[in-house]
Order: C-alpha cells, then structure tokens, then sequence
C-alpha cells in the first residue's frame, strides 16, 4: 500500500526491471568516463541485470498473451 493506494505487482515489476537497466547503464558509464576500465563483476551485474529485466518484461508478455487466448478461444 502506497499512499493508501494498492499498487499493481506488475508495476513494481516494471520499475524494478527498469532501475535495474539505468543502474548498470549508469555504473558502465561511470567506468568508462572516470576509470576508463570496466571491471569483470560489474559486467556480471550488467549481465544480470538485463537478463533479469528481459525476463520480466518477457515473462509478463507471455502470460498476457495466453491470458488473452484463453479468453478468446483464438490467438490474435
């Protein structure tokens, strides 16, 4: 509850995948810029990072899409 407001599991999903592709966009950057060097773990973290982002956003599509062609009895 937020602001006496439920808030919708998917949008936290969301914002967690996206803060998580600016933080390691953000951290890359940085090392680049200042360091200019990019350490083996952060490009881990970065690895990670999207892969966990790509399965949420890909995990939530999918379910979508089956929830949409259990309704409708077709695929659209």
């Amino acid at each position: 509850m937020v602001n006496g407001k439920m808030v919708n599991e998917k949008t936290i999903q969301y914002v967690c995948a996206v803060a998580l592709i600016f933080s390691s966009i953000a951290m890359v950057a940085y090392q680049v810029v200042e360091i200019q060097d990019v350490a083996n773990g952060l490009l881990f973290y970065v690895a990670q990072a999207f892969l966990l982002a790509g399965s949420i956003f890909g995990l939530s599509y999918y379910v979508d899409k089956i929830t949409k062609l259990g309704k409708s009895g077709v695929e659209q």
